[in-house]
């Protein structure tokens, strides 16, 4: 695999990721107690931790990323794996007739 194919599988995996961690423990003014900034919305987090939350994106997306990468190279799972694929997937048997 390119260098560049693989940076952008692993941007696709940071983003996702990015989207899957950033709602986790995120608070409200109101339900932490403190006063609210004028013209914030109520729905707006008091402390996003968005440091701790790249980080624990990158270690994440890493991971999955290595068992992408590792499944690339050993070919654990291939497409003849997944039934529906094959069934009605772009590799499925022409019928003649």
């Amino acid at each position: 695999m390119k260098p560049q194919s693989a940076l952008a599988i692993y941007l696709l995996f940071w983003t996702l990721t990015l989207f899957a961690v950033l709602p986790f423990g995120v608070r409200t003014t109101e339900e932490d107690g403190s006063e609210p900034v004028p013209g914030q919305a109520s729905s707006a987090p008091s402390n996003p931790m968005i440091g701790k939350k790249l980080l624990w994106i990158t270690l994440i997306s890493g991971v999955l990323f290595g068992l992408f990468m590792a499944n690339y190279e050993f070919g654990w799972i291939v497409v003849d794996d997944v039934p529906f694929w094959r069934t009605r997937g772009p590799y499925a048997p022409v019928k003649a007739g």
